[in-house]
């Protein structure tokens, strides 16, 4: 883990970060799964945190044992349902989604002189920014279509350090998944994870939830 000294910069998650959209995509993925007859369950739902789209369809047939009833243009089909149904829901989206505390977060970073940027696998972030009137905090955002991997590769959060012009070890990336967690270590930066211990036992600083991060809570643990 870095000194808080060196730190210039964080990398966001969205989903279960910034708001907590992932119960958007459940909802959306659950249909996905009735419609396909995949077994539902909640190790299932936590499984698709962090994950790209057509990777959550495949983990999601394959809990069915379907992943070879269907062709690759029958999947793409199955994933623009999931996002048209997703997005439906995200029309609905208000600043008051905003997670607690993250506002006073991202006023804290910026009035510090840290930089910013996004990482989320998730084509949707800046319709998601745009309903919570957070767009103006994240100029820079990883386009999920330039990445050849999806977390937990290092990949989304290294572009996420180069797109502010920073050394991974001078930023801090934010997760709510182990999935991300692994692609911030990765990535060589320091992690923070929001939410279980247990689960996210790989971070290197973990809050419980969001109303707990601060730079001061977090500089008392990296010092």
């Amino acid at each position: 883990m870095a000194k808080y000294s060196d730190i210039k910069g964080f990398v966001f998650d969205l989903d279960g970060v910034i708001t907590d959209t992932s119960v958007f995509h459940s909802q959306a993925w659950h249909q996905v799964a009735d419609k396909v007859g995949a077994p539902w369950s909640k190790e299932l739902e936590d499984g698709l945190k962090g994950i790209s789209r057509m990777d959550s369809l495949e983990m999601i047939l394959k809990a069915g044992n379907l992943q070879d009833n269907y062709t690759d243009e029958q999947k793409v089909d199955l994933a623009t349902e999931k996002n048209t149904n997703y997005l439906k829901l995200v029309d609905q989206m208000t600043p008051a989604n905003i997670l607690p505390g993250i506002k006073d977060f991202l006023d804290e970073i910026k009035n510090g002189g840290y930089l910013l940027s996004l990482a989320s696998a998730s084509k949707n972030a800046p319709k998601v920014l745009q309903k919570l009137n957070l767009t103006d905090y994240f100029p820079k955002i990883v386009d999920p279509k330039t990445l050849s991997k999806g977390k937990p590769d290092p990949e989304i959060y290294v572009k996420g350090a180069e797109l502010i012009d920073l050394k991974p070890e001078q930023c801090i990336g934010v997760e709510d998944a182990a999935a991300g967690v692994e692609s911030i270590n990765a990535a060589g930066e320091t992690s923070i994870g929001i939410g279980d211990k247990q689960i996210l036992k790989d971070a290197d600083i973990n809050f419980e939830d969001t109303s707990e991060m601060t730079l001061a809570n977090i500089e008392a643990q990296m010092n």
